[in-house]
């Protein structure tokens, strides 16, 4: 097919890349990759210029957001469905967990990067509602 008529990407890999970019916005596939394993995730992120768009494509997610402004005060669990958009607001803190064979599509304004978005460190007992929340739900963490 011509590609000034229709792109078409894909990525199977593991971890994150961008397949599309376009004006101000970005089309990514996060795979999985042991960094997103429960027990590795020690922080969650915003971004501070931008929604995000999650949309699981294979396998098994959860979302963790996080309640509070200058840093995490509760984390909330969200099962993602396949085939249903989860939009992220602005501001909002975040992370992911996939199960072994999972993999997401996310949107996002074209610049998000490490200089737009914040990060906040998690406490052990925050840390333990991720792992907890991944054991009852993703059967690879059981």
């Amino acid at each position: 097919m011509d590609e000034n008529l229709l792109e078409i990407r894909e990525f199977k890999g593991p971890g994150y890349r961008p397949i599309i970019d376009f004006s101000d916005w970005r089309v990514a596939i996060l795979n999985y990759i042991e960094e997103i394993q429960p027990d590795q995730i020690v922080r969650l992120e915003k971004h501070n210029e931008t929604d995000e768009v999650f949309v699981l494509l294979s396998g098994q997610g959860i979302l963790f957001i996080g309640k509070g402004s200058s840093g995490v005060d509760a984390i909330y669990p969200q099962i993602l469905e396949s085939g249903k958009a989860y939009n992220v607001k602005m501001g909002v803190w975040h992370a992911v967990v996939l199960s072994h064979d999972g993999s997401i599509l996310i949107v996002e304004n074209r610049n998000t990067s490490t200089v737009n978005s914040a990060y906040s460190n998690l406490n052990p007992g925050q840390r333990e509602v991720i792992v907890q929340a991944s054991r009852n739900a993703i059967p690879d963490w059981r």
